[in-house]
């Protein structure tokens, strides 16, 4: 008779037959389980409409429900979900979206991060490979307030250059809204 899954023997995913949870639970840093299929059809579908219902979910990737709610708490709690946001559409129509293209004078810059974070008017910032070390995307009501921002963010110490481009639209946006018309 061999041992069954929840038994003291074996971990709650069956990988293990030592009695130790390997995986990453509550926080603490563990082996985590590789995703599957299901799972990132998960991610996929929740990518695109963190509201979904359960039932709704579940009937897209054939599980039960109590199947699929234990994956999205895994993927909660093993930190691939990170959060549920409400992704704000543009509020006023004369918003200016722009990217900062950013080349610092030494990586890393921690303190540039600290910096950018406390305008109110840096959406999201990305570090990436290549002659850019930082992609800065800002949101300001007019072309004095990019100029402002801009000129703040490039008298930074540790900002050799920067070059501002504006976004005209969105053609394809995957992070929850629509494309711009």
């Amino acid at each position: 008779m061999g041992l069954k899954i929840g038994h003291p023997l074996i971990c709650r995913f069956g990988r293990h037959r030592d009695g130790l949870n390997r995986h990453l639970v509550g926080g603490k840093k563990t082996a985590m389980k590789e995703l599957d299929d299901k799972d990132r059809n998960i991610l996929s579908i929740l990518s695109r409409d963190a509201k979904i219902p359960l039932k709704t979910l579940a009937g897209k990737i054939g599980l039960s429900r109590s199947a699929t709610s234990e994956r999205i708490l895994f993927l909660e709690k093993s930190g691939v979900i990170r959060g549920y946001r409400a992704d704000i559409g543009q509020l006023n129509e004369g918003v200016i979206s722009a990217y900062l293209l950013i080349s610092l004078v030494r990586t890393p810059a921690l303190g540039v991060l600290d910096q950018l974070a406390a305008y109110p008017e840096v959406r999201r910032v990305s570090s990436v490979s290549g002659q850019l070390d930082l992609i800065v995307e800002v949101e300001v009501s007019s072309m004095n307030q990019l100029n402002t921002i801009r000129n703040k963010v490039a008298l930074l110490e540790e900002v050799d250059d920067v070059t501002t481009s504006i976004i005209l639209r969105r053609d394809i946006d995957r992070l929850g809204g629509e494309a711009d018309s």
